[in-house]
């Protein structure tokens, strides 16, 4: 099976039929192309899906997410990140293997392809420049065959002729005899011209034609060879990503099943439980008699006269109706006396534990500065010890009022726990401060409240004087969802270990940028790069703003090099 024997005479239709070819392998590199836009689109929406729902930071949102339902959620959400990870690796797969081999190949083919056509048409004109050449042989000698007739019979009208002269016969004869020759040489020429056509012929249609129709066979062959390894490839480039598809289909799968709906149930009822007792039963009131009646509108009527004679929450009818009664809208009372006993603990829990995070925070800053100051009486050319006593002087009044809010929230928390008013040893771990607590503050703040003896709350608690807590420096430390921009640079004077939640570690020398100026905390927020930023001591760095930044970092660059 040759197309050279079998197509001799459809060089057209192969010329065709080859281009025809290399569009299919073109379309083919197209259609490649647009599944992998699609493979990036489709993973460019599912990871703005995963996105779209993930819980936003400090919110109320992410607190939702502690029970196991949702905990599966967030991990499905993160699982289809990974899923849509695998498509990104399908397009690129696709792209390398595929369309960029393919399109190498297109271009190579269609070189080669030019080179066979190019070689089958020089050999169409050289044999038809041969079959010209034996039709002017023949039609010569034709011309020749039919002179040399003409002269003969001239001649022998003429030799016929009495009237003729003898050299008129004899110039008749010698004309007619040389175009017998002229015929003789055309026909000896023709006879040549023939046979050399032949064989042209014979070697064009049983030798350079077949070679050259054999190389465009095995040329095409290898196309749609190349085609269908392609296909296969891309039948693979899916195939690889299976198992890790599979693998996060499993994480999703393994999530559902840890999903415990006894552990969620308990959860909600440690989240709203307000630890107060069911309402008991309604008393009987008899109104058939008069004397009961009348003592029941006498008794009506001094609730409605005197609002202080009603039972505080803690009795038999107002009280146990506490669940009934509308919370207030506005600010609560400082110590969450409006809020139920357990909701309360919970409440005085997490304001004691965020009051010792702040005394932490200012008591590293105490420890830098005063590691400053060492640094500045050791190298008194670096600065003046004395600069950073005012600020020394701050922080330890933060530290003394915080340590007494914390006393204060403690004395609260204490008795909503049913212990008396003074603070334990765990407690005093928790706080994390290691001098002697004034425990005459914690019972004279547990004294100034206002409880039934029963241990319910009134509502007139929320009417009581807040105390607000000294906003830190740091409340607002991480609230910006977007990156600040950078403001100017920074080179660190010293090394600084930033162990604490917020703070940033820095080498000496080292060149960084700053995102936020001191606001007089003694603090600069600064950035290594779009995933390391956090404050560092405003006197452990040098700030340039952004108007000389670079000139500086450039200088500064040199020098420490």
């Amino acid at each position: 099976m040759s197309w050279g024997t079998e197509l001799w005479d459809q060089f057209d239709n192969l010329e065709k039929h080859t281009q025809w070819g290399i569009d299919v392998l073109e379309k083919y590199i197209k259609f490649v192309k647009e599944r992998t836009e699609i493979e990036l689109s489709y993973a460019k929406q599912l990871r703005n899906l995963s996105k779209k729902y993930q819980p936003k930071k400090n919110s109320k949102e992410e607190e939702e997410y502690r029970y196991t339902s949702t905990k599966a959620f967030l991990a499905t959400l993160n699982e289809m990140n990974d899923y849509a990870g695998q498509h990104e690796v399908i397009s690129e797969n696709m792209t390398s293997l595929i369309t960029g081999e393919l399109t190498r190949y297109v271009q190579e083919l269609k070189q080669e392809r030019k080179s066979h056509f190019h070689d089958g048409r020089k050999a169409q004109q050289h044999i038809e420049t041969c079959w010209k050449q034996l039709e002017a042989s023949k039609r010569r000698f034709e011309r020749d065959c039919k002179e040399a007739d003409r002269a003969q019979q001239y001649f022998e009208k003429m030799d016929a002729d009495i009237n003729v002269t003898k050299a008129d016969v004899e110039k008749a004869r010698q004309q007619a005899q040389l175009r017998h020759q002229m015929a003789e040489d055309s026909k000896a020429e023709y006879c040549s011209t023939l046979q050399k056509f032949n064989s042209e012929q014979h070697d064009h249609y049983y030798t350079h034609i077949p070679n050259i129709f054999q190389k465009i066979q095995e040329m095409e062959e290898r196309r749609i060879v190349r085609i269908g390894e392609s296909m296969k490839t891309f039948a693979d480039v899916d195939r690889q990503v299976i198992p890790i598809i599979g693998k996060c289909l499993d994480e999703i799968t393994k999530a559902a099943e840890s999903i415990d709906h006894k552990n969620d149930s308990q959860m909600v009822i440690e989240a709203f439980k307000s630890g107060f007792e069911p309402p008991g039963d309604v008393d009987f009131e008899d109104f058939t008699q008069p004397m009961k009646r009348t003592v029941s509108e006498s008794s009506l009527s001094n609730s409605r006269g005197d609002g202080k004679s009603e039972p505080k929450f803690g009795g038999k009818s107002k009280g146990k109706l506490w669940p009934f009664i509308k919370k207030n809208k506005g600010a609560g009372p400082e110590d969450f006396s409006n809020l139920p006993p357990e909701q309360r603990r919970k409440k005085l829990q997490q304001k004691v534990d965020e009051l010792n995070k702040d005394i932490q925070k200012e008591m590293d800053q105490r420890d830098a500065l005063t590691k400053m100051k060492d640094v500045y009486i050791k190298n008194p050319q670096m600065g003046d010890p004395a600069s950073v006593d005012h600020r020394l002087a701050e922080l330890g009044q933060n530290i003394e009022k915080l340590r007494l809010e914390v006393q204060k929230f403690e004395g609260w928390l204490a008795e909503v726990e049913g212990r008396l008013p003074m603070r334990t040893e765990q407690a005093r771990r928790q706080s994390g401060l290691y001098e002697a607590q004034n425990t005459s503050a914690v019972n004279s703040c547990a004294q100034d409240r206002e409880s039934s003896p029963d241990g319910s709350y009134t509502e007139e608690q929320s009417q009581e004087t807040e105390m607000k807590v000294p906003a830190t420096d740091f409340d607002d430390e991480f609230d910006d969802e977007e990156p600040l921009p950078t403001i100017g640079t920074c080179k660190a004077l010293y090394t600084f270990e930033g162990q604490n939640e917020g703070t940033i570690s820095v080498a000496e020398g080292e060149m960084l940028y700053v995102i936020e100026e001191d606001k007089g905390d003694g603090w600069t927020r600064i950035r290594r790069n779009e995933d390391e930023e956090g404050y560092v001591p405003t006197s452990y760095v040098e700030v340039y703003l952004d108007k000389n930044a670079k000139d500086v970092y450039k200088s500064l660059q040199k020098i420490s090099e």
